[in-house]
């Protein structure tokens, strides 16, 4: 834990549904001592009161009792606070999730619209050249959708669609929740035990 003490990300959650997927992601971070500069949009904030049933009225207290508790740091940021820290690349983070990421936030990162924080933060992190791994939920995909995802993978954006897999022998949702935020880390060079990697309970010395 003590090499992610100065560690900082940026996490947004939009209102794609998969809210849960998002707060998993604060709680792992948190869990390891890193700082998060959380941003939810407005959206973001109806589908976590709508999916995970938390009392959105007070924000600042629903998250103090929600992440008060874990080593890390978190520094909430309202969406509509277009001169926070974290909209200016001057300010150094490691980089950004948007967990999950809906597909008009998306297209406003394709096209260049930072028109709330979360989007200038996106943005910030194009043009410094840092880590930004978008989640999208979505289904079906229209071609937009797939057009504007091609254009950020060729900016370098790593796109980690909320999609499960079975090898590792989920048992419940918490399990596959925690697969798609180890992914994430992956992606992110942070070592984490949220799932078992093919091949660790299968191959034995010798075999």
């Amino acid at each position: 834990m003590d090499e992610n003490k100065n560690k900082s990300l940026v996490v947004g959650i939009t209102g794609a549904s998969g809210s849960i997927y998002g707060i998993k992601l604060i709680e792992t971070l948190l869990g390891l001592g890193i700082t998060v500069h959380l941003v939810i949009s407005n959206a973001g904030w109806r589908v976590i009161k709508e999916e995970l049933g938390w009392e959105i009225s007070d924000r600042q207290t629903v998250l103090r009792e929600h992440f008060q508790h874990f080593p890390g740091n978190y520094i909430y940021h309202p969406v509509g606070d277009i001169g926070a820290s974290i909209a200016s690349g001057s300010f150094l983070v490691e980089g950004m999730v948007i967990m999950p990421c809906s597909m008009g936030t998306l297209s406003s990162i394709a096209n260049g619209a930072s028109d709330n924080l979360m989007t200038r933060a996106a943005d910030v992190m194009l043009k410094e050249s840092r880590p930004l791994v978008l989640v999208p939920r979505e289904t079906p995909l229209h071609a937009i959708h797939l057009e504007n995802m091609l254009k950020l993978a060729r900016l370098g954006v790593r796109m980690i669609p909320a999609m499960p897999a079975f090898y590792f022998g989920p048992r419940n949702i918490d399990d596959l929740v925690a697969f798609l935020v180890g992914k994430v880390l992956d992606n992110l060079k942070i070592e984490h035990a949220l799932f078992t990697r093919w091949g660790d309970h299968s191959e034995q010395p010798g075999e």
